[in-house]
């Protein structure tokens, strides 16, 4: 089965579907993953969600430097590379998180790359509701700092 991120053309974006679609041909598709339990799962999910977007994210940028052919630039393929841009910035930012609070990098995983509610992230976690809302505003906190002086910030 061919992936999606060969045959994807240069400046398109990856839909909510395309994700989607990646993450399960990624956890299901090779057989590699076996998840031991529902709250398992959804953070191989999530984590694979973040690997699909930074790799797009990457792919874009090397289409951008010269890595492929593409069409002249226009506003909407300048719109592409900026969000390559802030995904690449956030991935980063959150890797330094993790390698201080590893905690705080799941919760952010889950939150934004996953889409789990505050509930749904204390359930993959195995913590209160109000010990991950503390954690997503300190996570919060740490990548406004370390975004803010990013161009898109």
């Amino acid at each position: 089965m061919a992936r999606l991120q060969r045959v994807r053309r240069y400046g398109q974006t990856l839909s909510t579907t395309a994700v989607v679609h990646e993450t399960y041909l990624k956890l299901v598709g090779a057989n590699r993953v076996q998840a031991e339990d529902r709250e398992h799962f959804f953070a191989l999910a999530a984590r694979a969600m973040r690997q699909i977007l930074v790799d797009h994210a990457r792919r874009q940028g090397a289409a951008k430097r010269g890595g492929e052919a593409g069409p002249p630039e226009d506003a909407e393929l300048v719109a592409v590379a900026e969000r390559s841009v802030e995904v690449l910035a956030l991935n980063e930012a959150l890797s330094k998180l993790e390698e201080l609070e590893e905690r705080l990098g799941r919760v952010v995983e889950l939150r934004f790359f996953g889409g789990l509610s505050v509930e749904e992230t204390a359930d993959v976690l195995e913590l209160s509701p109000r010990t991950v809302k503390r954690d997503w505003r300190r996570a919060r906190a740490f990548l406004w700092r370390e975004l803010s002086g990013a161009a898109w910030l």
